[in-house]
């Protein structure tokens, strides 16, 4: 019998209290990643959290269930992702792990390895982890119990980050709206910003542990835009309840998303001399307006399945420096090898100040092109590539659209449905190729 599926696209993910993220549950998932280190030493982890009000249990019984097979157990209470990552990599310890659902609703919550080099566990890691989970040979005792030192890690953190500032007093005044999602930013964003001669104004900065992303932070941008305007910032940034991802406004109130930010960063480092390969690593969601846009500045788009994860695998195997999604996760190589928001932003506003450009010009260059989406129900899924009637219709729309348009077409992991995506120069004309399509899949596999 397989073992339970227990990792998604990032981590262990659901809803606190109900399996996978049941007190036993991750109380085995704390020890089977100690065994799966397999030291001929005590293994030791550090561990993060963000502000849901389940964390602190979550914690807790992981701790449990790693110290009863012999680890140690440090935790750096409420900090972002990326901290737990730089943390793991530069201290005495042997994995990191952050409790976290990142942008979800406060009922949720997540657990997230590192290891040592700050880099998520890959797929064949988890696999494993989650064959030792399903050994039977092997328990956490009722009894053992979870030794936690805690430990104040924060500063060492915010300092690396503020390396990535522009030189001098450049900040030195700049007003500056954030909205740290009522998450694990609260306890960094405001301290880094201000320590770099920054103007805060700040929101979603009142953790309740139940108000996590609630009508805030990178999800829910709107807000955030109002404040930009109100307060007359020069730039706003909306982060993620756990702090990797990064959605900024300019001074009009103007949404920047990841796509936008892509191109912002692969132009600075194009400028500088600094872009490996001349080459940009997203995601198959990224607009094809980023893709045209880095072209013709002789820069090339890698394409790589949804998640930071694949983003930052594709970026160590071609050795590239920036890399992202549209939802606004940027990985920047001269700081780590995951998503970072606060790091996004200041090497954005390095950008600014080094072209002596506002954020709203820098983003301007970025033409995003009308997309559809039309999802086909299916009985099963069949390899599209055996229907003629379909490959026909996709190879007529490819040929449309050329070098100015894409076309994605893909089952949906979780419904039986057929997603049809393609993106073009003008709406009518996308949605009547994705209804040609669309048409030819109920045809055939009716």
């Amino acid at each position: 019998m397989a073992a339970a599926r227990l990792f998604g696209t990032d981590g262990v993910r659901g809803a606190a209290g109900n399996w996978p993220l049941d007190p036993p549950t991750v109380a085995r998932l704390g020890g089977a990643i100690v065994r799966h280190l397999a030291l001929d030493r005590p293994a030791h982890l550090l561990v993060g959290r963000d502000t849901r009000e389940s964390g602190e249990w979550i914690e807790r019984e992981l701790a449990r269930g790693a110290v009863s097979q012999g680890a140690t157990v440090s935790s750096a209470g409420v900090i972002p992702t990326p901290g737990v990552a730089y943390l793991t990599r530069t201290r005495e310890v042997d994995l990191g792990v952050v409790i976290s659902a990142s942008h979800n609703p406060f009922q949720d919550n997540g657990i997230k390895v590192f290891s040592r080099r700050g880099e998520k566990f890959r797929e064949d890691a988890e696999r494993a982890i989650e064959d030792i989970v399903a050994d039977a040979s092997w328990s956490v005792p009722a009894s053992s119990e979870a030794r936690i030192e805690r430990v104040d890690l924060v500063e060492a953190y915010v300092a690396h980050t503020a390396r990535l500032a522009p030189a001098g007093d450049a900040l030195r005044g700049m007003r500056i709206a954030i909205d740290c999602a009522n998450g694990a930013t609260t306890t960094t964003a405001k301290r880094l910003f201000e320590s770099l001669g920054c103007t805060v104004v700040p929101i979603g900065d009142a953790p309740s542990g139940r108000n996590i992303n609630q009508a805030c932070g990178s999800t829910h941008p709107a807000r955030l835009a109002g404040y930009v305007v109100e307060q007359h910032c020069r730039l706003g940034v909306a982060f993620d309840g756990d702090g990797d991802r990064a959605i900024l406004v300019d001074h009009r109130g103007q949404v920047i998303d990841g796509d936008a930010l892509l191109l912002i960063l692969g132009a600075y480092y194009q400028r500088r001399g600094q872009l490996t390969g001349d080459m940009v690593v997203a995601t198959v969601m990224s607009n094809i307006g980023l893709e045209i846009a880095l072209r013709n500045r002789g820069i090339r788009l890698l394409r790589t399945a949804v998640g930071d994860k694949f983003v930052a695998e594709e970026m160590l195997k071609q050795g590239s420096v920036v890399g992202g999604e549209q939802s606004g996760h940027v990985i920047l190589a001269e700081h780590l090898l995951t998503g970072d928001g606060m790091a996004t932003t200041l090497a954005v506003i390095r950008a600014m100040v080094e072209a002596g450009c506002e954020l709203a010009e820098l983003a301007g260059e970025l033409v995003a092109y009308p997309q559809t989406m039309t999802n086909v129900r299916v009985r099963e899924r069949v390899d599209l590539d055996s229907v003629p009637e379909i490959v026909e219709a996709m190879s007529s729309v490819r040929a449309a659209l050329g070098d100015n348009g894409r076309l994605l077409v893909r089952y949906s992991g979780t419904e039986p449905l057929l997603r049809i995506m393609i993106e073009g120069k003008d709406q009518v004309s996308v949605q009547a190729w994705a209804e040609e399509i669309a048409d030819a899949v109920r045809t055939a596999l009716k």
